[in-house]
């Protein structure tokens, strides 16, 4: 089974780039992940400042430029992972979030990957 983690984090307290501890022990635990196969890709993601919502709404378009003031938590990063099970998976997302240690505040979200019908 393929499950996505997504990192929700408040962009506006969060550091603007982790230690470089931070970043080794991160490193270490991916690295981990991808000899066990479970890590299939994984990246931090931009700040909201620099991205763009499509919003499609009763037949209408509208296309807005970030930053969205009304977004207290954002997606700051992903993985998806190949696990045994959602269990498995959720094993792994609470080592990735222990990492960040007591000065950090944010939540991994575990979503199973819809695979595609084998019949198809």
């Amino acid at each position: 089974m393929r499950f996505m983690m997504m990192l929700r984090l408040d962009e506006n307290t969060a550091a603007d780039a982790p230690s470089q501890d931070l970043m080794e022990e991160m490193g270490k635990l991916l690295d981990e992940m991808t000899k066990a196969g479970v890590l299939l890709d994984t990246a931090g993601l931009r700040p909201t400042a620099e991205g763009t919502r499509v919003h499609w709404s009763h037949g209408k378009e509208t296309v807005t430029d970030g930053p969205f003031t009304e977004a207290k938590e954002v997606i700051g990063g992903y993985a998806i992972i190949q696990a045994k099970s959602k269990e498995e998976a959720i094993e792994w997302a609470k080592r990735f979030v222990r990492l960040h240690g007591d000065e950090f505040e944010l939540t991994s979200e575990i979503r199973q990957i819809e695979e595609p019908d084998a019949q198809l």
